[in-house]
């Protein structure tokens, strides 16, 4: 193995959730409620999960602030008047988010480096170091009934060769003009040639939808920069990800759990509908 197994995780939530406003005006999408937990805790949970020591959460200006509040500021006025009510137990799950959890870092996005989902994770580079992978969730994507961070480590235990790791939803065909879908180079080994963004359906080279969990490797970081930007003058993960097959395997591995996006209300709708269900 080229690299330590994963201990650090970096989440992203550095944009500005148009789609969402103007609820985003005041509140960063990864903190809308999933139940009584923002969004946000779920990715963190899926980390605690997979043993994960240290988070690095990737925000925008106006975010930093809110969520370093929430997983770093006490509130002792309200525990007092829970106490006083004889309601400790409501204190609880606060509790448990400010001494349970691992190490959570906010920072926020490098203003220097272009538009793009693969910005975010640029800017947290100071904190991977250079003999550890580590693993990337994307806020806007929930997983239900697993741990993906889990499976992506797991993955990397019994392949050595990786470069990276990601994870994939089969997806039925009606809807596959709407992800990026995998174009596998090996079925077999379940190796990744490219990742095909919103083909039209008959173009589908699989039925595999990529999404916002992945584990990389430091290598990654030589394609995520300013010079290597893609469609739209952005800086694209799955370009980088491409770029990284050229050095060795990226494999991809099927969640074994329920994967939602939530980066549109309609579809944060259906999350919460699901969400809810499973678990209240």
């Amino acid at each position: 193995m080229k690299y330590q197994l994963p201990k650090k995780a970096i989440i992203t939530d550095a944009g500005f959730a148009s789609r969402y406003l103007p609820i985003t005006k005041v509140i960063p999408k990864a903190m809308l409620p999933m139940g009584a937990k923002p969004i946000m805790q779920l990715c963190v949970e899926e980390c605690i999960a997979a043993s994960i020591e240290e988070i690095i959460i990737v925000a925008t200006p106006a975010g930093r602030p809110i969520y370093d509040d929430y997983f770093h500021k006490e509130v002792p006025q309200i525990k007092a008047l829970l106490e006083k009510q004889g309601k400790a137990d409501r204190y609880e799950p606060v509790r448990e988010v400010l001494e349970d959890f691992p190490k959570i870092t906010v920072i926020e996005q490098d203003p220097n480096l272009p538009y793009g989902n693969g910005s975010p994770i640029a800017s947290a580079r100071e904190f991977i170091n250079d003999d550890e992978a580590f693993v990337v969730l994307y806020s806007d994507d929930v997983v239900f009934g697993t741990s993906d961070v889990k499976t992506l480590i797991e993955s990397y235990e019994n392949h050595e060769d990786a470069e990276a790791i990601i994870i994939a939803q089969e997806m039925p065909r009606e809807v596959l003009n709407k992800y990026g879908i995998i174009r596998l180079k090996n079925e077999e080994d379940m190796t990744l040639e490219n990742i095909v963004e919103k083909p039209a359906i008959e173009d589908a080279p699989s039925n595999l939808t990529s999404y916002g969990r992945y584990l990389l490797t430091p290598e990654v970081f030589q394609y995520l920069n300013p010079d290597n930007t893609g469609l739209d003058g952005e800086l694209w993960t799955v370009d980088a990800i491409t770029d990284l097959t050229k050095d060795g395997p990226v494999y991809v591995e099927k969640t074994k759990g329920t994967w939602m996006t939530t980066g549109d209300p309609k579809n944060y709708a259906a999350a919460c509908a699901y969400y809810n269900k499973e678990n209240l």
